[in-house]
Formats: C-alpha cells, structure tokens, sequence
C-alpha cells in the first residue's frame, strides 16, 4: 500500500473515530437534559388543572358568565343520579340563582375537584373523578354534596371547553379522601 494511501485510511479512522465521540457525548448530553423538557400532555395537564381551578374560582365568587363560558354551546348535562340528560343551557338556568346569591353575598359556594383516572390528548380530555359542592345560605346549615363525576373536554381555539358532564352518583368522604393523594 502507498503512503498517500495509508495516510487517507488513517484520516478516516481519526475523523469517523472523533464522529463516533462526537455523536456517544451529544447523546448522553441529550438523554441528561430531556427530563427538564415539558412534554405535551404536561401542558395540557397544566392548562386542565388551570381549567378546573377557573371552574372553582367563578363558583367561589359566583361569576355565572364566566362558569357558563367554560361549557361548550352544545355541551350535555346527564345526571345519573336522577336518570336525566338535559342541555347545558337547561342546567345553567336552574343553577343562576346560587350564582347570584353568591355575587350577592347572600350565599357562600365552593367546588373542589380530585381526579382518579385523566385522559389527555393535545385537544380531548376525558376525566374521571370526584367533585366537592358546598353551600350554605346565610342564617343556615352548610350543604355538602360529594358527585362522582366524568368529564369530556375538548380544545377548542386554545381554551378549554367541558363537551359533556356526567354526575354519575353520589360519593362517601372517604372516598373523597382517597382521592387526596392523586
């Protein structure tokens, strides 16, 4: 083999060697910073959990246009408990008195939410949990209802918007507490 020959291999050698290092070192570099990387369904994980913290404050303070915006135009009410399905709208206008009481500071209302099961994709969200109403009109007993609950969300336009609410039946403290941790 000529020289001009053997120095050519030997350039090679070195040059895919240090591409080789080169590729080993950006790799390992990648694998060690991908955990501070927020993957997708993190966002949407964060963008629902503002949804459901929106949800609790219009109830808090009572803002109805608000809590009414956060459903879709066509969204579905179906309560298992009672064995209906209803429009939203209908739902709505049964529940604009307790907002307005609250505005009003005639009543005080919350809502908590604690999820068991969360199905998230870019744009659908399917939940699964438990949610905590309490009311109480001034002079009188505070109400606690705890509703097993499903909710399908869409993304509609960057917002969130609730599809469907399905109270399935009633639950107990403790599974309200089992909840805490998830």
């Amino acid at each position: 083999m000529s020289t001009s020959k053997l120095d050519t291999k030997r350039i090679l050698i070195v040059v895919l060697t240090l591409l080789c290092v080169y590729l080993f070192l950006n790799r390992k570099e990648t694998e060690s910073t991908s955990t501070n990387v927020v993957s997708p369904s993190d966002v949407q994980h964060v963008e629902l959990d503002a949804y459901w913290a929106e949800s609790s404050r219009t109830v808090l303070e009572g803002d109805f246009e608000a809590y009414a915006n956060s459903y879709h135009e066509d969204a579905v009410l179906v309560n298992g408990i009672r064995g209906t399905s209803y429009a939203i709208s209908e739902a709505l206008d049964g529940w604009k008195q307790g907002f307005d009481d609250t505005r009003d500071g005639k009543m005080t209302a919350s809502v908590d939410f604690r999820f068991s099961e969360r199905l998230i994709s870019e744009n659908t969200a399917h939940e699964t949990g438990i949610f905590r109403y309490a009311s109480q009109m001034e002079g009188e007993e505070e109400s606690v209802a705890l509703i097993h609950f499903q909710s399908l969300t869409v993304k509609k336009e960057g917002r969130w918007m609730m599809m469907m609410e399905y109270q399935l039946a009633t639950a107990t403290e403790a599974e309200w507490a089992a909840l805490a941790s998830n």
